[in-house]
């Protein structure tokens, strides 16, 4: 009886550590977007998404939270349950610019479980087809010949066009007009209409426009040309704009404490689908390069960025509250 007794005690412990070690994913994934269905960032989540959910084993449910400056989004995926079935997108303003535009956030950027890079957008000084400053040159001269009055677009106050603005500014002290949109689609248009004199578009939303020649691209803010895309177009650095640097970027967290095996592998994971030739190609296509990191990485990378953007953000006294 005694054995008896034992065997079946033996055997439920055993059904215990079974239930207990259960290979994660067991279920669907949340992926949480702060951004409307049909934009850059979705559309990144929901390409990234369909391998990802290869290598996982289980579907990676895309779930759009817009609004607030993505805090809306980032609030959802801190206020999680750690388990590994919400995960979410947090980009260059959730990470980097927030903590300095507003007093106050819903959410502590770091707080979050960073699992890895996913997109960077490369950022360009562009001005109408038709704009008399062939050169990054003339447009400069012209801003510091008459302070004020020229005027650049951007997809909204706080947005990475904007703070690549104010940087831009400082570094050549110049006085330019900034004015906001809602989006960056308006602020393409009004570009293109000639209503503004430039604005630094990303090419996730710039490059169809770039192509069918309604606006003219003078400099790229990233440290090399932009071979693939726009070859003959020079940096920044090459034009006389030192340390010039600007990206809208983007990349996977999810809720503090979030186990070590799932950070692991959807780490692993993510680095493998961003190398999958098909993915690659199919981001790169919309004239955004792939940023594959792993999670160690791309915590460096943001808290780096957001020491470089505070500094931009208090130096333009730029507040959002």
């Amino acid at each position: 009886m005694i054995k008896s007794i034992n065997k079946l005690l033996l055997l439920t412990a055993v059904g215990v550590s079974g239930v207990a070690q259960a290979a994660w994913p067991e279920q669907p994934i949340r992926w949480v977007v702060p951004y409307p269905a049909g934009g850059g960032t979705d559309v990144i989540a929901r390409t990234v998404a369909i391998n990802l959910e290869k290598h996982l084993g289980k579907p990676l449910v895309i779930e759009n939270r817009p609004g607030g400056g993505t805090s809306i989004g980032a609030t959802a995926v801190a206020n999680a349950d750690p388990t590994g079935y919400v995960l979410g997108t947090a980009d260059s303003g959730t990470l980097a610019f927030n903590p300095s535009l507003y007093k106050q956030l819903t959410y502590d950027p770091a707080k979050f479980t960073y699992l890895g890079g996913l997109a960077r957008f490369p950022l360009v000084l562009a001005v109408p087809a038709n704009s008399p400053y062939q050169k990054l040159e003339d447009l400069l001269e012209a801003a510091r010949k008459e302070p004020g009055k020229l005027s650049a677009s951007s997809a909204g106050a706080g947005s990475p066009h904007h703070l690549a603005l104010e940087r831009f500014k400082q570094l050549t002290n110049t006085d330019i007009l900034h004015v906001p949109y809602r989006g960056a689609a308006p602020a393409l248009q009004d570009l293109i209409g000639g209503r503004v004199d430039l604005m630094f578009a990303d090419l996730g939303s710039g490059l169809p426009n770039i192509k069918a020649g309604k606006v003219r691209v003078l400099a790229v803010a990233v440290p090399e040309r932009l071979a693939n895309v726009l070859p003959d177009v020079p940096t920044m650095n090459e034009v006389g704009v030192d340390g010039f640097v600007a990206y809208a970027w983007q990349g996977l967290v999810g809720p503090g404490g979030l186990p070590q095996e799932v950070v692991e592998k959807v780490s692993a994971d993510l680095l493998a689908t961003l190398k999958d030739p098909e993915v690659s190609e199919k981001i790169n296509a919309m004239g955004i390069e792939t940023m594959p990191m792993t999670a160690g990485q791309f915590k460096a990378y943001s808290d780096k960025e957001r020491e470089e953007w505070a500094k931009v953000i208090q130096a333009g006294n730029i507040t959002l509250d």
